[in-house]
């Protein structure tokens, strides 16, 4: 008996990815509302177009691919209608080299190779590597500030904690659970606050976030989870940053310098 393998559907093939999707619309824009708008214009000129979709690509390429079609035709915008430090944040990210923001991310937080990259921005492997050595000088030496590490695990705090002190930011404290956490904040408030999801009582790395949040206003935040597509459906307010576990060290340098040019991230409601 002879059995067949039905090849997926595009839908399912968009579906698997459109999490990661969201999370560099998010990290590229800043917020989630600007993010998920510009994946979801991408889901449309998909339906609209499908040539679009270059099935010669892995699918994940291929949607990126679109999605970048969509960012370059709308001139990759710097919001200019923010105010106080988002404003700030925003002026800052319109002097970048353009398109380096763009490659680091693809880089370290999605974790394409430069080919991919490549691809995906219409460009040749030269430039990628170009553009990516641009961001890291540029991003990396522009800001620095005082963070809260929220990890319950010694040596993930640790290594986190070397991490952004080599970027020249300073540890304002590291907090194993809720408690530990608001308290910190409230002794030194953080520019930017690094969370870890479960933390060592049960306790919620979303909840801590979002007392911190409430106690001392808009904050730049950066959650790890092993489950990233948890916090990635669009259903309800979510993260902008988000590394996944197990990360490397880039990803962590490149979403600590992308989060310290936006000035808030909504509160989370678990």
């Amino acid at each position: 008996m002879t059995t067949t393998t039905t090849a997926p559907d595009l839908a399912t093939v968009i579906g698997h990815e459109l999490p990661y999707l969201r999370r560099y619309a998010r990290a590229l824009t800043g917020s989630q509302d600007s993010g998920d708008t510009y994946a979801a214009a991408t889901l449309e000129a998909i339906l609209e177009d499908r040539s679009v979709f270059d099935t010669d690509s892995s699918p994940r390429t291929a949607l990126f691919r679109v999605f970048h079609m969509i960012w370059v035709s709308s001139g990759a915008p710097v919001s200019g209608e923010e105010s106080g430090l988002a404003a700030a944040a925003q002026a800052h990210l319109s002097k970048l080299t353009p398109n380096t923001r763009e490659a680091l991310l693809l880089n370290t937080i999605e974790d394409f190779s430069t080919a991919e990259i490549a691809e995906i921005m219409q460009t040749d492997i030269d430039e990628v590597e170009h553009l990516v050595k641009i961001a890291r000088q540029e991003m990396e030496d522009s800001i620095s500030g005082r963070i809260l590490v929220i990890e319950d695990e010694a040596i993930i705090a640790m290594d986190l904690q070397s991490i952004v002190s080599d970027m020249g930011h300073a540890i304002t404290g590291v907090a194993r659970t809720r408690d530990d956490a608001v308290r910190l904040a409230q002794q030194e408030k953080p520019d930017l606050v690094l969370a870890d999801i479960q933390l060592a009582d049960n306790s919620s790395g979303i909840d801590a976030v979002r007392d911190i949040l409430e106690a001392h206003g808009n904050l730049p935040v950066i959650f790890i989870t092993a489950f990233p597509e948890r916090l990635l459906t669009g259903e309800r307010p979510e993260p902008a940053f988000l590394i996944s576990k197990p990360y490397g060290e880039e990803q962590v340098r490149s979403a600590v310098s992308q989060a310290m040019f936006f000035s808030s991230t909504g509160p989370l409601h678990g």
